[in-house]
């Protein structure tokens, strides 16, 4: 009886930890290293076990398996061959404390109770067993693709990236490629028979040199991960100088291409650096601010390897440092200001100078450009006065009109009595410009009480005697007050358009990803993060009947993103004038996991209409191409066993060779059919082996019958072998001579020839049929389609989809070309048996 497995949500259960050994090739010694762990461990009285280890029979490595204990494995029988798997089953039994488990992107056999063993090692993590394992770069399913480019040869056993991600230690076994290359050549890897041919492929420097530089950046990229975590974690807001990242700040004004080049090239001077490209949301906006030029400018960061992002923020300093900050970069690179000198004469401080007082720890790089100091708008106050301008407000509304009055006072005589009036009241108005309509009210009294005292007659006395002046007092008085309140409504409007355009410019940012195809919910919840300057964010799942307001605690504010999650913000306290955009953004996070939830369940349609769509043509085919041999060979045995007709020897003969023909093409269509459908499954087995052309294709042309136009072959025996199942590709030749037969006129020949390009080797079968349009070329690989003007009547439609299927599943290729004078060539390319990626990799 199989013991019990105990779940991971089992109420004091602790699930285990894991620990990976990565390395950038086989041989830099993870299964050494992973031994060693083990041997330590058990020094320290920990219960550790071997599950499985791959030594590869090297003596070293299998040195460290003394001393420890070994659990048996499970052998299990698959097409003709006897392997050993981990057996699962033994270590639940067992249920040590530690497990060692080697090669955690391995595939196993068919049979168990997993198809790979990165889900096994997720099984006795969740039974609360600590597992050792070991993992090689190219194994990891987001470098998969690159490492084929690097390398040439692709890896078909891929894990991952979030399962090595959630490691609890993640170790990189490290060796530079000519300490690599030695131990190769000292037979400390692979057996010596394998070791010249490693050298001169896989194992060269170049290859090695790239692998160890994918390893070391994606372990640098984790530990920055845990590093960003833990000061997120201790509210740790000092920048650390592990790594250089470089901010650049763009307005959407025309100097915002040189601003990136410049940011590029500073980051370009270390190894490794980082560009993010951040554009300040504010309330107060900016003139010249162009979505079409920020989206420009998004597509020039990305395609120079950046980041953009977007955020809101009340004081665009302070905001532009707060991000920086939070993604620990080190240098902010601004653009010298575009305000005319009239501009800084009236506001001499910019986000420059601001930026740099506030930037603390990080360098801020002032970058000049061709439109510095071209102008652009006055700055429009915030969504709410500053303090500095709520205390300088009151000052100047006492202050500005005894100094006034001293000057008037100094000439006395040369003004009458009006102009003295306007003069004070533009002096009410700049100060309700200043402060606000408190600041006025306060400025329009005092100047009415000094336009009183010093300048209406009888003077130097708190009293007016003519009606004319306290009439001129009186509509003084209305008139200041009445200004500075429309002043003072005109900026708060103002204000609230400058907030609208803000937040619609957010919006369409968060839109804009969406649209962009950044539609990922992890990313969606990112870009909230950062556009509200949060320390974190996250979606958990909704509690009972929580409620669907916003809720903000000390630096905690929820917000419910559809029926089933919460969007979580922890960092500042969010001003309420921020919650109408939180909302939107939780509403497109819901509609993200809302699409995420259909595709998911579109994706789990699609095979099922797949499957429906081949089931109806396959019958649709059937009803006439299976009963045309069934029909013709049981017509000639029916012949042959009737006592009617006394049929002559030449008579029995054909018709024997017509039930025999019936019979052969019967048979290879029930074939393909059965090759396709296991294609469709994704249940076709392979035995790659070393092949030869030149030994197949006489036994493809038998499985024919006598073909109507003669084959010949050329240069098949000079080729080297190639890496293939030869009973597939014999079916793939087959199935393209069939073709080219069918196609080609009776006075032209058929010709099958090879030759070798670089690590592939190409098959090439011509005819001089009337070939194919460009628009046709893809639709011949198309199951249950008949192309051309020959035979449209017979055959399923299945033998160049069966071919390429085939072709592809073995790693090769299968392409039509256009054969020079006329007709079709198909062009079969497969890897050189030479070019075989190594046996164990490890």
């Amino acid at each position: 009886m199989a013991p019990k497995v105990v779940a991971a949500d089992t109420p004091g259960v602790r699930p285990g930890k894991l620990k990976v050994f990565l390395g950038a090739a086989p041989g830099v010694g993870k299964t050494y290293r992973m031994l060693d762990e083990g041997r330590r461990r058990a020094r320290r009285g920990t219960d550790v076990v071997v599950a499985y280890a791959e030594c590869h029979a090297r003596p070293h490595t299998e040195e460290k398996l003394e001393g420890l204990e070994i659990l048996p494995r499970t052998h299990r029988t698959y097409r003709g061959g006897t392997f050993s798997e981990l057996d699962l089953d033994a270590v639940f039994a067992r249920h040590p404390e530690v497990a060692l488990v080697d090669e955690l992107a391995h595939t196993n056999v068919p049979g168990g109770r997993h198809a790979k063993r990165w889900q096994d090692i997720e099984e006795l993590l969740a039974a609360g067993i600590d597992v050792v394992t070991t993992v090689n770069v190219q194994h990891l399913e987001s470098l998969n693709d690159v490492v084929q480019k690097i390398t040439g040869v692709p890896q078909r056993e891929t894990v991952p990236d979030e399962i090595v991600r959630r490691a609890h230690q993640i170790e990189l076994v490290d060796m530079p490629a000519e300490a690599l290359r030695r131990r190769m050549a000292h037979g400390n890897i692979y057996q010596p028979e394998k070791v010249d041919a490693a050298l001169a492929h896989y194992f060269r420097v170049g290859n090695l040199t790239a692998l160890r530089e994918l390893a070391l950046l994606w372990v640098a990229g984790r530990v920055d991960e845990t590093l960003q975590k833990y000061r997120s974690d201790h509210g740790i807001g000092t920048v650390w100088e592990t790594r250089e990242r470089v901010v650049v700040a763009l307005t959407g004004g025309p100097e915002g291409e040189t601003l990136i080049r410049r940011a590029e090239r500073i980051a370009d001077r270390s190894s490794g650096g980082d560009l993010l490209a951040v554009h300040v949301a504010r309330s107060d906006g900016l003139a010249d601010a162009s979505p079409a030029a920020l989206a420009k400018q998004r597509e020039l960061v990305e395609s120079v390897g950046g980041s953009y992002h977007s955020v809101v923020g009340d004081h665009v300093p302070t905001a532009l440092l707060e991000f920086a900050r939070a993604e620990n970069a080190t240098q902010l690179v601004l653009g010298t200001s575009r305000r005319s000198w009239l501009s800084r004469l009236v506001a001499p401080r910019g986000i420059g100078e601001d930026t740099v007082e506030l930037s603390g720890d990080i360098d801020v790089h002032m970058v000049t450009h061709e439109r510095a100091g071209r102008g652009r708008r006055m700055p429009v106050p915030g969504r709410r006065l500053p303090h500095s301008r709520r205390i300088a407000g009151p000052v100047a509304g006492l202050v500005l009109p005894l100094l006034l009055t001293a000057l008037l006072a100094n000439t006395r005589g040369t003004l009458n009595l009006t102009s003295e009036a306007l003069l004070f009241l533009v002096t009410v108005i700049g100060v309700a410009c200043l402060g606000g309509v408190v600041s006025a009210l306060l400025a329009s009294l005092t100047a009415s009480l000094l336009l009183n005292y010093y300048f209406i007659p009888p003077s130097d006395q708190f009293t007016i005697t003519e009606p004319n002046n306290a009439l001129a007092l009186a509509v003084f008085v209305l008139v200041a007050v009445t200004v500075a309140a429309l002043v003072d409504r005109s900026l708060r409007l103002a204000r609230r358009a400058a907030s609208a355009t803000a937040e619609a410019e957010t919006l369409s940012s968060m839109a804009g990803n969406i649209l962009r195809g950044d539609q990922a919910v992890p990313i969606l919840v990112e870009r909230t993060r950062e556009a509200f300057g949060m320390e974190s964010a996250e979606l958990v799942p909704r509690a009972g009947q929580e409620t669907e307001t916003v809720e903000r605690g000390e630096g905690l504010v929820k917000v419910p993103a559809g029926p089933d999650r919460v969007l979580v913000l922890r960092g500042r306290r969010l001003p309420s004038s921020e919650h109408r955009v939180l909302t939107a953004f939780a509403a497109h996070l819901a509609a993200a996991l809302d699409h995420a939830r259909l595709t998911e369940a579109a994706a789990e349609v699609e095979p099922v209409k797949a499957a429906d769509r081949m089931r109806t043509a396959l019958l649709a085919a059937v009803s006439h191409d299976l009963r045309t041999p069934l029909a013709g060979g049981r017509a000639a045995i029916s012949s042959l066993r009737s006592t009617d007709v006394d049929f002559s020897a030449a008579e029995r003969d054909e018709l024997l060779a017509t039930a025999d023909e019936s019979l052969a093409k019967l048979n290879r269509l029930v074939d393909n059919l059965l090759d396709m459908s296991r294609l469709q499954a994704g249940a076709l087995t392979l035995r790659l082996q070393p092949t030869a052309f030149a030994d197949v294709l006489p036994l493809a042309l038998d499985t024919l019958s006598t073909p109507s136009v003669p084959v010949e072959s050329q240069g098949l025996a000079e080729i080297c072998d190639v890496l293939a199942d030869p009973p597939l590709l014999e079916r793939v030749i087959a199935n393209l001579v069939v073709n080219a037969v069918r196609h080609s006129p009776a006075d032209h020949r058929v010709l099958i020839s090879g030759s070798a390009l670089g690590s592939r080797v190409e098959l090439r079968v011509v005819d001089r049929g009337p070939g194919l349009r460009p628009e046709d070329r893809d639709r011949i690989f198309v199951p249950f389609q008949r192309l051309g003007d020959n035979d449209n009547t017979s055959g399923l439609g299945l033998g160049l989809a069966l071919s390429r299927g085939l072709a592809e599943a073995m790693g090769g290729t299968l392409t039509p070309e256009d054969t020079p004078g006329g007709g079709l060539t198909m062009v079969l390319s497969l890897r050189a048996a030479a070019e075989e990626e190594p046996v164990g990799l490890a």
